[in-house]
Parts: structure tokens; C-alpha cells; sequence
């Protein structure tokens, strides 16, 4: 499932490439994707401009000028494309918005929706949704106040939306490898030079995920090289029986709270 690195790198693509055009054309071949009957869909998007496109964890906001909001989140197998006449994937496309000779494709969603909301309704969508880990609120002070009395494993806070949102099992794995601790450790054992590193790799992770274009294959557009590029970067997830990078040991799978899980042995404590 992509992560905050991954709907990164699709948010500033999109600013690039789209903000400021009109949706000329709907097509929509899965009625679940949308919460709208199709016409009303089509009908409420035809003209509209693409205003910006800003990112709330996991989710994509397309905001339009009409004052409403397409809210996205691909879930597992999710994902887009930027083409137009011969440069389409050979793919089903739950939803295709044009942009005049553009078109964005919405790939793969199966699970995943794209929702026209209100503002209001918008906000009530993402009220639980816990502090974003990149936003200048989450300062070190505020992360330790977060700690305050939890009791779970390093790995399973990580990846609790309520908590911090936008890290997934990727980005917990590498997140706890850069910080040298355990994903199993209890949070409440960490030491204050322990919570610090943890703070450090958070941010340094997601940010070094971003400019490495995230680890989603598939490119954005015919010509995109950097999308996907952290799949080659991994420091231990989906490495199993390879070498640490840090200390050569051979790199571990396990289960952690029904999620897979990668990590070295020997210097993670």
C-alpha cells in the first residue's frame, strides 16, 4: 500500500503537471470507486479546474475550484497515470479524468475510491487521522508528549494512523533500522537518547523516500525515471538473508502484530 513518500512524489508531480487545468471529460467503469451516481459524478467535476492537489497522510486532495474536494486513497494495488491517446497502460481504469489532451488514470482500485466531498465532509473523513510527521508541528517536544504513556511495540505505533500518519510497513521497518531499535521494543522502554534517534529517523526516512521518488514501480508518466526508485534503496525491507549494510549480519523476516516485518538481528536492539 503506498505510504506518505509514495503520495509525496504523486502530489508534486500533479501540481507540476495538472493544477490549473480544467476536468473536460468523466469516464468512471467502476460504480464503487465513486460515492456519487455517475451522472451526478460527472456532472459536478465537467469544467472544473484543478486548483491544487494537497496530501493528508495516505490521501490525495484534489481541490477544485468549485469549492469541492476529490479525496483519494489507493489502498493495496492502487495506482496512476499521467498519459493520453497511444501513452495509456494496458491496464482497467476504474476512473479516467481529461484534461483536455491529458488524461489522468486511475489504476488498480479495487479497494481504494475517489470521493467528491464537501469541506466539511472532508474534514470529518480525516478527523482521526493523527499528526503529520513532516508538518512543522511535529517537533521533537511534540513527539515525546505522543510517547506519554504508550505501551505498545515500536512497530505497531508506527503504523497506527491515529498515532503519526502515513507510515506503513515499508517505512516502520527502515524507520526502526536507522534508528538501531528493535521494531519489538516496547515503546515505554526507550531511553531519551533512544526516542530522540527514533524522532531523527522518522523524519530522515520519509524524507530521503520522497527524493528517491518511493518505492512504487510503476511510472508516473512516459519519461519518469525517479518514481519508484527507493525499491533499489531498501535498508531492510523485503531483504531477508541479505547482508546488513551497517554490520554485514544476515538481515531477518519475522511477524510483528500480523504485519511482516524486516530487521537486522545483530544491531537492532
Amino acid at each position: 500500500m503506498p505510504e506518505l513518500p509514495e503520495m509525496e512524489n504523486y502530489r508534486r508531480i500533479f501540481n507540476e503537471r495538472l493544477a490549473g487545468q480544467r476536468i473536460t471529460k468523466t469516464e468512471v467503469t467502476r460504480e464503487k470507486t465513486v460515492n456519487l451516481l455517475l451522472p451526478q459524478f460527472a456532472s459536478e467535476l465537467q469544467n472544473s479546474a484543478l486548483t491544487t492537489v494537497d496530501r493528508r497522510a495516505k490521501h490525495l486532495i484534489f481541490r477544485l475550484d468549485s469549492g469541492k474536494s476529490l479525496l483519494l486513497h489507493l489502498m493495496l494495488g492502487g495506482w496512476m497515470y499521467i498519459g493520453g491517446g497511444e501513452d495509456s497502460p494496458d491496464r482497467t481504469k476504474q476512473v479516467t479524468l481529461s484534461f483536455g489532451n491529458q488524461e489522468l488514470y486511475f489504476i488498480g482500485l479495487r479497494l481504494g475510491y475517489l470521493h467528491l466531498l464537501t469541506q466539511d465532509q472532508l474534514d470529518e473523513k480525516l478527523a482521526d487521522l493523527g499528526t503529520e510527521p513532516l508538518s512543522a508541528g511535529f517537533t521533537k517536544e511534540k513527539f515525546r508528549s505522543l510517547l506519554s504513556n504508550r505501551r505498545s511495540m515500536l512497530k505497531t505505533l508506527l503504523v497506527n494512523q491515529k498515532f503519526i500518519s502515513g507510515i506503513g510497513n515499508l517505512y516502520s521497518d527502515e524507520i526502526c533500522f536507522n534508528a538501531r531499535l528493535h521494531p519489538a521494543r516496547p515503546v515505554n522502554e526507550l531511553s531519551g537518547e533512544e526516542v530522540s534517534a527514533l524522532y531523527e529517523s522518522i523524519i530522515s526516512v520519509l524524507e530521503r523516500g520522497i527524493s528517491l521518488g518511493g518505492y512504487m514501480d510503476e511510472p508516473v508518466f512516459k519519461g519518469d525515471e525517479l518514481t519508484g526508485s527507493y525499491n533499489n534503496n531498501c535498508y531492510v525491507y523485503d531483504r531477508a538473508g541479505e547482508p546488513c549494510i551497517r554490520c554485514s549480519g544476515s538481515l531477518t523476516k519475522d511477524e510483528i502484530s500480523s504485519r511482516k516485518t524486516f530487521y537486522c538481528r545483530n544491531c537492532q536492539n
